[in-house]
């Protein structure tokens, strides 16, 4: 029996249709990326937690008619012919150099989030770095979190806009690597030496660097991507955690009830950053040896929850370097403590279910 495969719009199309069957029960638009996406998120994970609310946010508000258009025009390179359409219908950051007050503070602020967090990354810190005061509570020790113990948050807000993910069906056809960046600078009509060139390369290199030791590393710019690369680590039993909000954000916060992620035990988990790039980009991982926690955050003062933040502590440091600015930070060396830091807003943490 012979097999036709079928084209990604065409597979697109498809599933939209066969979602429908399933959700329009609830309510739900049945032509849309979020509906896609829950389809797709019952197909790939085995198990009956509720849907991730936060992932559902990241689907691209492109309906199934706009997604088959724009990813023909990407099928031809003709995506720069649409960009204001496509920028504007994809919610995409497209035009970064219109948000000086914003990039400005980008190196001092932010730079993580332009190329990679520093808290997991094992080269982690350079001379620039270690040579800036580390904000108070960004890394901290794991016995800070006992219940009734009071810390500093460190800022925890992010300061990129609000961006989507495009479809897979869009996203696949976009070239990803650095030699390819005179052609993202094309559709994108980014010059040179513009913010959008600055941001668009080093994303890139960050993504194409040889992972540190012991990790298994990523790039996604589909919420498929992502789901994929975290059942391909985790397995298909697994669940989204995130810090709930910006509450207590740059303030003095008490700790409340903690539950550990497997009993508190060293578990598997994939975390995932978001990259400055013109489309939704995350930086996923799985490094070694972690400890995942969920922390009830209170306000010191009435004792009120605020919060519920999601900290990870990395219980084996001795690959990373020694200028890192968490040692800097919490005055040790590599393999001599472990580190923890908290997961900022828009980034994520995937863990197997219990």
């Amino acid at each position: 029996m012979m097999h036709t495969k079928l084209s990604p719009v065409t597979s697109l199309l498809l599933f939209i249709f066969l979602s429908s069957l399933t959700v329009r029960s609830t309510g739900e638009n049945p032509f849309t990326q979020k509906t896609y996406l829950i389809w797709y998120w019952n197909k790939e994970i085995q198990n009956n937690q509720a849907k991730p609310i936060f992932l559902l946010s990241k689907a691209s508000p492109l309906s199934a008619t706009e997604s088959a258009s724009f990813s023909k025009l990407a099928a031809q390179n003709a995506l720069s012919s649409r960009l204001s359409a496509f920028c504007a219908s994809a919610n995409l950051l497209c035009f970064p150099d219109s948000l000086p007050s914003m990039f400005g503070q980008q190196d001092s602020q932010r730079n993580y989030k332009i190329s990679y967090h520093p808290p997991l990354s094992a080269k982690g810190g350079s001379g620039e770095f270690t040579k800036q005061r580390v904000e108070p509570g960004k890394f901290f020790r794991e016995s800070m979190l006992k219940k009734g113990k009071v810390i500093p948050m460190p800022d925890i807000n992010d300061k990129l806009p609000e961006m989507s993910f495009l479809p897979r069906s869009i996203s696949s056809k976009q070239p990803f690597s650095p030699l390819k960046v005179s052609v993202l600078k094309h559709i994108f009509h980014a010059g040179d030496n513009s913010t959008m060139e600055t941001m668009i390369v080093k994303s890139l290199i960050e993504c194409k660097r040889a992972p540190n030791p012991g990790e298994t590393k990523r790039c996604v710019s589909s919420a498929e991507d992502m789901i994929d690369f975290a059942v391909s680590v985790l397995g298909r039993n697994i669940d989204i955690l995130t810090t709930k909000n910006v509450n207590g954000s740059k303030q003095s916060i008490m700790i409340g009830s903690i539950e550990g992620i497997n009993s508190g035990k060293v578990t598997d988990s994939v975390t995932c950053h978001q990259l400055l790039f013109p489309y939704l980009l995350y930086y996923c991982h799985s490094v070694p040896k972690v400890r995942v926690y969920q922390v009830d955050i209170l306000n010191p003062n009435s004792k009120a929850k605020i919060n519920n933040g999601v900290a990870i502590c990395h219980m084996n440091t001795s690959s990373w370097s020694p200028t890192h600015v968490a040692f800097l930070a919490l005055g040790s060396a590599p393999g001599r403590i472990e580190v923890c830091h908290w997961i900022y807003q828009n980034d994520l943490t995937w863990i197997v279910v219990d």
